[in-house]
């Protein structure tokens, strides 16, 4: 979360126009929605990964997960997350993730180029089982310094960085020219809960 606001919501422009297929995670359920009109463009995505706890570094505060396919990955759990010396070897670790972005090209935009990030986390209370929440909404206004129309990217310019991006929609792109701004809202959410090992 060290990348400047403009370069993540940049980053994620080009990920969500990716076929959802590509980048789903193997066990995960996934949704997702996607809406447009001229000059504006919404994506959200919500995905489930349902893993057992294979191993537990209490002190690095790092869980070995197995996902339903049998592939093996770490998890470090963050210390806004209590009542991690509850987590026993297989127990069930529900991860629910969901992300939006949310497009808006302003003509002849005249705002002045900025980015603002919020974040705001919950946790379980304490003697609880462990579990927790953090969402993160992150708002970028870029300038439109640059249009090619043969690669259909835009260049865009915000507070402290420039970017290249590629609109796949040949309508979208059309609408764009030098001097737009390109307003961006990127909301994500994680939840994290554990839920005992089922009895044999």
């Amino acid at each position: 979360m060290n990348k400047s606001p403009v370069f993540i919501v940049s980053a994620l422009l080009g990920a969500l126009c990716m076929p959802s297929s590509a980048q789903q995670q193997p066990g995960a359920a996934q949704t997702t929605v996607a809406a447009s009109s001229p000059g504006q463009g919404t994506v959200a995505r919500m995905s489930t990964v349902r893993a057992t706890v294979e191993s537990i570094d209490a002190a690095n505060r790092q869980l070995t997960l197995k996902g339903p396919r049998g592939n093996v990955f770490p998890l470090t759990v963050d210390p806004q997350v209590r009542n991690l010396e509850q987590v026993k070897v297989g127990d069930q670790v529900v991860v629910r993730y969901f992300e939006a972005l949310s497009l808006t090209l302003k003509k002849d935009g005249k705002e002045l180029r900025g980015s603002t990030e919020q974040t705001d986390a919950v946790r379980t209370p304490a003697g609880e089982r462990p579990g927790g929440a953090v969402a993160r909404e992150v708002e970028v206004t870029a300038d439109v310094i640059a249009v090619n129309a043969k690669t259909q990217t835009i260049t865009l310019k915000g507070q402290n960085h420039t970017v290249d991006l590629r609109i796949p929609d040949k309508g979208q792109f059309k609408l764009v020219k030098v001097g737009d701004q390109v307003h961006a809202v990127y909301t994500e959410a994680l939840a994290v809960g554990v839920e005992p090992a089922a009895k044999k």
